[in-house]
């Protein structure tokens, strides 16, 4: 086989660990919300008992994509497609760690009856949009999509604002309600959760200029 093949095949494994990666991390995503929505504790523990496997997903990536450079030594856009490979599997493993902390914070709210009809729609609209950002942020990369890419970065600023919108009427809830600080304080968290979660699915959408621009460009501006 000749060099090019061979490196085109070892690149072509490396993007399907990182969409197994992603896949993972939209499924605990999946899971730890609708553990969040239906306060299921036994849901929300298994996916803390998960919590290593994006990390051995994450080094896996990482050891691939050492290996190919080594042995391949790979130059300009090549050399890219493999750093962005890793850039974006990093964010993955971080949006992974943020499906764990929604659990974890699921398992700590406290059962007693909030008016939060606005706060909890406001939070499944962040959800709702975060995981469309990161289904089409990995397909731009994938497809070298730049216009998507940039679709994916606006969609943060709606995050952005339902977050601040969400931030704003806890804390209103926590000045006339404050024997509920408890689960208003884990309420935040989620929000911050997936907030976060939209900022490191921006960071791939960025990686996308990178690949293809060689240059790095901030899209929140």
């Amino acid at each position: 086989m000749v060099t090019r093949e061979k490196f085109d095949e070892e690149l072509s494994k490396l993007q399907s660990q990182l969409i197994e990666l992603k896949d993972f991390a939209y499924n605990a995503f999946e899971s730890s919300f609708h553990a969040f929505e239906t306060r299921n504790v036994e849901e929300a523990l298994k996916i803390m008992e998960n919590d290593t496997k994006a990390d051995i997903m994450y080094e896996e990536i990482h050891d691939s994509a050492i290996l190919l450079i080594a042995k391949q030594q790979p130059v300009a856009t090549d050399l890219r497609q493999i750093i962005t490979t890793l850039k974006i599997s990093t964010d993955l493993e971080r949006i992974a760690d943020f499906a764990v902390n929604v659990a974890k914070s699921t398992i700590r709210l406290k059962d007693t009856k909030l008016n939060m009809n606005e706060t909890i729609n406001n939070i499944r609209k962040m959800y709702t949009i975060s995981m469309t950002m990161l289904k089409e942020g990995i397909k731009a990369f994938l497809d070298v999509d730049l216009k998507l890419a940039k679709e994916v970065a606006k969609m943060d600023d709606e995050v952005d604002e339902l977050y601040g919108q969400t931030i704003q009427h806890l804390f209103q809830v926590n000045r006339v309600q404050p024997e509920n600080i408890d689960n208003v304080t884990q309420l935040l968290f989620i929000c911050r959760f997936l907030e976060r979660t939209a900022d490191h699915i921006t960071n791939i959408a960025e990686n996308v200029f990178y690949l293809v621009k060689g240059k790095h460009y901030d899209l929140n501006e």
